[in-house]
């Protein structure tokens, strides 16, 4: 099924999204994560792609979770392939039976030796409009940066490059990592002035160690709020309880944005399912999953 199918169901739609691991011992173990996740009824979830592993691993992966019941989607990236290496990938994923594919760029490899392929695309909306002439009926998703993309930075300029790629075809969005809400209302608003009309589906990674989130968000650019900055820093030294400052904060902006009529939360799992199993469980505590989401406002930014 396809993705936006799920979200004209109504109601909130929990994703995850997972990696190919680099291991059999890694393989086995999120597996498990996904039989442990598979109870909380997602939506569907999303398999990107790591440089450690060949480019039709989330094709395979994709399609053993779909064995298991649990729609799932695809990411392609192009600023490595050549046309006719996106042609086949994308060949293989209709004789797969997979629907749904998150199109993005992808990060440039830091080997300063790279170079494109000469007859590849330069950004996800080429590969876009390549994919909808090639006739595929697939449902493409693409990738939306409330504080801007790491390349650029000019938040209406951003917004403009997303109109592109939902002109071109793109079904729906899912946003990057944020950690202040008011950046996801803004973004919103920003698109909707410009008539994109696509659902934008806010991701979250729920934090659950300091120095990592802050490794992540030094490459990505992405913001941690002053107030969630103290916590985790007194939080440094203890796991634990820095695993609860995440779920805490987590847990604040899902339910805010789901009270605001977000369409759904994807998480960012990073293959590890407590975190986001305790924040779910949080949610539904508070009857915010499996009911339907009020129309969309634009709140104050969790304090």
């Amino acid at each position: 099924m396809k993705i936006t199918d799920i979200l004209a169901r109504g109601g909130p739609c929990i994703s995850f999204e997972f990696f190919p691991p680099k291991t059999p011992e890694g393989e086995a173990a999120l597996m498990r994560t996904i039989e442990a996740l598979k109870p909380l009824g997602p939506g569907f979830v999303s398999v990107t792609r790591t440089g450690a592993k060949p480019r039709e691993a989330p094709v395979e992966l994709v399609t053993r979770i779909r064995a298991l019941g649990i729609e799932a989607a695809a990411h392609v990236t192009c600023i490595e392939a050549s046309r006719d290496e996106l042609a086949a990938h994308y060949d293989l994923i209709q004789a797969r039976g997979i629907e749904n594919v998150v199109a993005i760029r992808g990060d440039r490899p830091s080997d300063p030796q790279f170079r494109q392929p000469p007859d590849g695309f330069r950004y996800a909306v080429d590969m876009i409009r390549y994919v909808r002439a090639r006739g595929h009926e697939l449902c493409l998703v693409g990738g939306g940066h409330p504080e801007g993309h790491p390349d650029c930075r000019d938040l209406e300029l951003n917004i403009r490059h997303l109109q592109m790629k939902v002109d071109a075809g793109l079904d729906a969005v899912i946003t990057q990592l944020f950690y202040d809400n008011a950046d996801y209302f803004a973004f919103v608003e920003r698109a909707r002035r410009a008539g994109i009309g696509v659902p934008l589906i806010p991701g979250i990674m729920p934090i659950t160690n300091v120095p990592q989130i802050e490794r992540i968000t030094a490459l990505s650019g992405n913001q941690i709020p002053a107030a969630l900055r103290v916590a985790l820093e007194r939080a440094r030294d203890d796991e634990d309880a820095a695993l609860d400052v995440g779920v805490e904060w987590a847990t604040r902006q899902c339910a805010e944005l789901l009270r605001s009529g977000a369409p759904g939360i994807h998480f960012y799992t990073l293959n590890k399912s407590p975190a986001t199993r305790a924040i779910f469980e949080n949610l539904g505590a508070e009857g915010l999953v499996g009911t339907p989401a009020p129309r969309l406002a634009t709140p104050s930014a969790i304090r």
